[in-house]
């Protein structure tokens, strides 16, 4: 399916332009996530993508993504009142990304919980600040091309780069 239509909403009419867009036919709520622009030099905060999709016409679908910039620490008008079945994405966003919702509702009252991570899980692991422990143990092995390894000494004079969330060398033991 092609997306017909890109569309970037401001953050205050986050929830009245889904529901417009709920009247117009867009009545099949798709996804949504998050995108971590908490390091943008203006307006730094989390990309907030939805995708509806306008099922009337067979064979002939129209679909449009909408986008807001949330601001870190701010949560976002929840989309449960709207979409019941927007409630198991902002859990995995709310997850993911440490994104709150406000007036989220899934019909359980238990409000947002964990959903994919085991229990006792801390970090919102899609977050770019997340350090990935797992890197501490092990060296980055994704060198693109002969000699950027960690352990070459066929690139001298090349700074030596890390994939994002892996740790510099100063964090634990190796």
């Amino acid at each position: 399916m092609k997306v017909t239509d890109v569309r970037d909403v401001p953050f205050a009419d986050w929830v009245a332009t889904m529901q417009e867009l709920r009247e117009e036919g867009y009545a099949y709520f798709d996804w949504l996530t998050a995108v971590d622009q908490t390091d943008a030099a203006e307006e730094a905060g989390f990309d907030l993508v939805c995708h509806l999709v306008d099922t009337r016409v067979p064979r002939a679908l129209r679909s449009v993504l909408l986008r807001t910039r949330a601001p870190e620490g701010r949560p976002v008008p929840s989309l449960t009142g709207v979409f019941r079945g927007a409630a198991w994405h902002e859990r995995e966003t709310h997850e993911m990304f440490g994104i709150g919702f406000d007036g989220f509702d899934d019909g359980s009252g238990l409000g947002l919980r964990p959903l994919l991570l085991p229990d006792g899980f801390e970090g919102s692991p899609l977050r770019k600040s997340f350090v990935l422990a797992a890197r501490a143990s092990k060296a980055w092995p994704g060198a693109k091309e002969p000699g950027e390894g960690h352990d070459s000494a066929r690139a001298p004079g090349r700074r030596r780069v890390q994939a994002p969330g892996v740790p510099g060398p100063e964090w634990g033991p190796r």
